[in-house]
């Protein structure tokens, strides 16, 4: 059984934009897929819908077999229990300590008012330091978040998802806002929790050399429509203009 299967899913949005037409693959446990095209291609709207942050207009997205396109109150809470989600934009509390911000990551598992006091248990605490070591910023635990500089706010984040011990990680233009060296570390740490913790990673990207680097597989979307899916080895320069346009040039992070 795959770990998710995504089947003729479609969505418009109530202004009429049609943002993703049709769109079926599915995606097995341990996979590091990538998806990749043009801004406003449907890529951060397909993980909205993944993750039910939007509710699909059509179609079905089925998670370990369970049809979750369409569930609400504790059936959605716990569908995204399971679904940890990093945002180009880190969504740091900035004048709070990194580990409590990793902390936050807990919420979901945490007693309403324990949580609204931010009383969070030694082992959860201890969890937290575990999920620092995994990204490499441990010693940074107590400094303030907005002392730190981007790619270890990044990697803040994607420890304050492994809180959730997600069977899934999304992870929705990670490195967009990071200089080119700063990229290829925070790849580094999705890749380690990919290949370490065995946590299948669904990431939007735009630059091609880092999809060959880290992709196990690759879709494109363009205009909302899948038009590729295959292995990143298979993007060649003609599949290159099909996905970008004729006049497209590709940028390599080095």
């Amino acid at each position: 059984m795959s770990l998710l299967s995504v089947r003729n899913l479609s969505h418009t949005y109530p202004n009429g934009y049609q943002a993703l037409h049709d769109i079926s693959f599915d995606v097995q446990a341990g996979e590091f897929l990538v998806i990749i095209g043009l801004s406003g291609s449907g890529k951060s709207t397909l993980l909205r819908c993944l993750n039910r942050l939007i509710e699909p207009t059509q179609g079905t997205i089925l998670m370990n077999g369970t049809d979750v396109t369409h569930v609400s109150d504790a059936a959605l809470r716990s569908h995204r229990a399971g679904i940890g989600m990093i945002f180009q934009h880190f969504n740091l509390i900035p004048r709070h300590s990194v580990v409590n911000n990793v902390l936050y990551g807990s919420l979901g598992s945490t007693p309403t008012m324990a949580s609204i006091l931010g009383r969070f248990t030694a082992e959860q605490r201890q969890k937290a330091l575990q999920a620092l070591d995994v990204v490499g910023i441990r010693e940074k635990a107590d400094v303030r978040a907005d002392a730190l500089s981007g790619g270890q706010q990044q990697r803040v984040a994607i420890a304050r998802a492994l809180m959730q011990n997600p069977s899934l990680l999304l992870a929705d233009e990670p490195v967009a806002s990071l200089d080119p060296a700063t990229s290829h570390s925070v790849m580094d740490y999705l890749e380690r929790v990919n290949k370490d913790l065995g946590t299948t990673v669904i990431c939007n990207l735009h630059f091609l050399s880092l999809v060959r680097r880290y992709a196990t597989r690759v879709i494109a979307l363009k205009g909302g429509r899948m038009v590729f899916n295959g292995q990143p080895d298979e993007i060649t320069d003609t599949w290159f203009k099909t996905i970008y346009g004729e006049e497209a040039m590709e940028v390599e992070i080095r």
